[in-house]
């Protein structure tokens, strides 16, 4: 058996984390989900995830802890909270702050120049219909001012735009602050920082987005549950969102797992909404891959290893899931 099992190891993380496993440790390795596995059982009292394997309740009395290899831990507190009692579990809160900040930026920057209508019109290398914007003054708003979004709202700067944020907590001192609605308000691009709490699942709906200017840009690099995908159609439909930058998803499990199976009619209306809104021109979506550069694999990787030889020694990891949250991230 196993000391460890690492789920949703794609080919490259894989690899940077066996670079670094310790000697000692056994450990196994697959790109499946936990669902898409087929274990009945844990193959190893440690288990690491990412955030679209379904851990069975049933684990939770069989596991001696959990590590999700991510910067958000929501899924991880809905299923410790189903559990009859808690078990460690531990997140990795600094290993991609940046990767994720740049890919906010590259969305942003996407749309403004029209980039996916651009690379359609290459065919003809027709021009007609893609002028696109700068980003030198042109106002954005960063919901969610922690450890990535304060790396977005420091891009942005450097890219000269005019920058607000949003936070319950003002922790940075060079972050012009605003109220929710003065950043609705301010920016002609949203971008979506904020940590996925009971509180604020479906932040970003019909009502509060229609407030804003019309054809303002909507990022959303934190998690798709904040921003209802029936709702984003609707506001593109009547004009008030001018373009969508996705890297997460509601039901990303569902969706993750359909579109890998090749199932594009799937029943599930989320994922049916999803797959709408990634049909458009103005809209890009991306597979959950902010994360996603060398140096933040490298880092995750050295991380995940620190994290599980911390918990065999003390039965605490560095940095527990902390099970009650502020609404922004």
């Amino acid at each position: 058996m196993c000391d460890a099992y690492f789920y949703e190891a794609f080919e490259e993380e894989a690899e940077a984390l066996k670079r670094v496993l310790p000697r000692k440790l056994r450990a196994g390795f697959t790109w499946k989900t936990v669902q898409e596995s087929g274990h009945a059982a844990p193959p190893a009292p440690i288990i690491s995830v990412r955030t679209q394997s379904q851990i069975p309740s049933g684990w939770g009395h069989v596991i001696k802890a959990v590590l999700t290899r991510s910067t958000g831990y929501d899924h991880i507190v809905t299923w410790i909270n189903a559990l009859d009692a808690p078990i460690p579990a531990g997140y990795l809160p600094l290993y991609c702050n940046r990767a994720v900040a740049e890919q906010a930026c590259l969305l942003w920057m996407a749309l403004l120049r029209k980039l996916p209508k651009q690379m359609k019109q290459f065919a003809r290398f027709h021009r007609d219909g893609i002028t696109g914007f700068e980003c030198q003054g042109r106002a954005i708003s960063v919901f969610g001012v922690g450890n990535i979004g304060s790396e977005i709202v420091k891009i942005a700067k450097g890219l000269d735009m005019d920058v607000r944020g949003v936070d319950l907590v003002e922790r940075h001192r060079k972050v012009h602050y605003v109220s929710p609605k003065e950043g609705l308000l301010h920016g002609s691009i949203l971008v979506s920082a904020m940590n996925l709490t009971p509180d604020n699942e479906g932040y970003f709906d019909y009502e509060t987005l229609k407030l804003v200017r019309p054809g303002t840009l909507f990022i959303n690099i934190a998690r798709g549950e904040l921003s209802p995908s029936a709702d984003l159609n609707r506001l593109l439909d009547e004009g008030i969102l001018g373009g969508i930058g996705l890297d997460v998803y509601a039901q990303e499990k569902a969706l993750a797992v359909a579109l890998r199976e090749g199932r594009a009619d799937d029943p599930d209306p989320a994922v049916a909404t999803t797959l709408a809104l990634a049909g458009r021109d103005n809209v890009i979506t991306l597979p959950h891959n902010a994360f996603n550069t060398i140096e933040a694999v490298e880092r995750k990787a050295e991380q995940s290893m620190d994290a599980i030889a911390h918990f065999k020694r003390k039965k605490r990891f560095p940095h527990p899931v902390p099970m009650k949250e502020s609404s922004h991230g």
